[in-house]
């Protein structure tokens, strides 16, 4: 963690190194977005993108992630998602001090989500498809 820690510089912050926006993430190919919200939450407004085959959804709640490190791959991209980045931020620095490397905090929460799944979006996925 202290290795951690030592590279969250203002170069690091100041470039945005940690967050990336859900425009540029669902771009990714075979990317994860790791959705840390509780399990209420979840179930009260589940995250599926069923229409985003380059993404995959896992919903671990924040304080399962320690158990449940091995079921979250280190060999995809992560997004960590959370509706204010507060538990994003804990669990993305978490996830780095356990080896982590391409994993970063999906920025704008709920509203910057939902913008990226309206409908014109959306429309525009399952045309490709035609």
């Amino acid at each position: 963690m202290e290795q951690v820690l030592k590279n969250f510089t203002l170069d690091f912050f100041g470039k945005g190194k940690h967050k990336i926006s859900p425009a540029a993430f669902f771009q990714m190919e075979n990317a994860v977005l790791l959705d840390v919200r509780s399990r209420e939450e979840a179930d009260s407004l589940s995250i599926k993108l069923a229409l985003h085959d380059n993404v995959q959804c896992l919903n671990i709640p924040i304080n399962e992630v320690p158990d449940k490190l091995n079921d979250i791959p280190r060999d995809k991209p992560l997004a960590v998602f959370c509706p204010t980045s507060v538990r994003s931020a804990i669990v993305y620095s978490f996830l780095l001090a356990k080896g982590f490397s391409d994993v970063r905090i999906l920025m704008g929460g709920y509203p910057s989500l939902m913008d990226e799944i309206m409908p014109g979006k959306v429309l525009q996925l399952t045309l490709q498809e035609i």
